[in-house]
């Protein structure tokens, strides 16, 4: 289900669940929290960007045996504790906080990313990207999603035709694209919410029919294999499955493509590198964000 706000009235009293985790974890957190909450927002835990708060908002009680399940699942998974805290909690405090947590952010030279919550900036050289104030992640705040954006802009004098974004998520990659480049976008994720969440913001963002959002298993996706080459691959993803996938994106990128990799930190970047440097790929930029890196690599012509 998509995250979405919630109105003011609500028949049933309404509350809080929260749970703390390191911030790779966070999305299958989300996910689970997203099977029972009508809403979820994620906050920065501390200054180091290491944990993340993860709140979802429901109907006291509601559906409590699915969501321990989907919470036991998560742990599973990723190891971590995360135990679980309610509290009672009016709708408008909630929501407050949430948007005071997505003020306006300017990205690299061009681009403006603005909640919905906020309203509309007068058009100037910037590009303006609207989101969910609801929707964190992908939102612009984390490093590895500004450093895309910056990356972006180093490359955009290429004029990349085919422009293809693994791991979508909010879809705010391929919206930019789109809107710097003025080009079709293939958006494609593995999580059926996250494609629903990107193509209800390119709607937001009069990107309907440029973006594709389709749901998929990652290079096995047959919209990705059908339309490949690639001239531009976004992958904003994490380290490891960044390197199991190098081969795959190397041989859908086209001769003289680039390809933007990200999620991965500072300490990271070696193996992310090699991995990538022995399917032929070179590198040509890196880009910081706190600890965060983002690679520019190009396939040789």
């Amino acid at each position: 289900m998509a995250p979405r706000h919630i109105g003011a009235r609500h028949a049933r009293p309404l509350e809080t669940v929260s749970v703390v985790v390191e911030e790779a974890h966070a999305p299958l957190f989300e996910q689970a929290l997203l099977s029972c909450c009508q809403t979820v927002g994620i906050f920065e835990e501390d200054d180091a960007q290491k944990y993340w708060r993860l709140e979802g908002v429901r109907e006291s009680g509601q559906n409590d045996g699915e969501l321990e399940v989907a919470l036991d699942i998560a742990r599973l998974l990723t190891g971590e504790e995360a135990p679980l805290t309610r509290v009672a909690t009016e709708a408008e405090g909630w929501l407050h906080r949430t948007q005071e947590a997505f003020p306006p952010q300017q990205v690299g030279q061009r681009f403006t990313i603005l909640g919905t919550h906020l309203p509309p900036r007068p058009q100037d050289h910037r590009l303006n990207i609207r989101l969910d104030a609801g929707i964190a992640f992908g939102s612009g705040e984390h490093g590895s999603t500004r450093g895309c954006l910056r990356a972006l802009e180093k490359i955009a004098y290429r004029r990349p035709r085919k422009i293809l974004d693994m791991g979508c998520g909010s879809g705010i990659l391929a919206m930019a694209a789109a809107k710097l480049l003025g080009k079709p976008v293939l958006a494609v994720d593995i999580e059926p919410w996250s494609v629903r969440v990107a193509a209800a913001n390119a709607r937001l963002n009069n990107l309907g029919p440029q973006l594709d959002c389709r749901f998929g298993n990652g290079w096995h996706t047959a919209a990705v294999r059908a339309n490949a080459p690639y001239d531009l691959v976004f992958a904003n993803i994490l380290a490891r499955p960044l390197c199991r996938m190098a081969r795959s994106l190397v041989q859908a990128l086209r001769p003289g493509g680039t390809a933007i990799l990200a999620g991965l930190l500072d300490t990271q970047v070696r193996m992310v590198l090699a991995a990538h440097r022995r399917q032929g790929l070179v590198l040509e930029h890196r880009l910081q964000e706190g600890p965060w890196s983002t690679l520019i690599l190009r396939k040789r012509a």
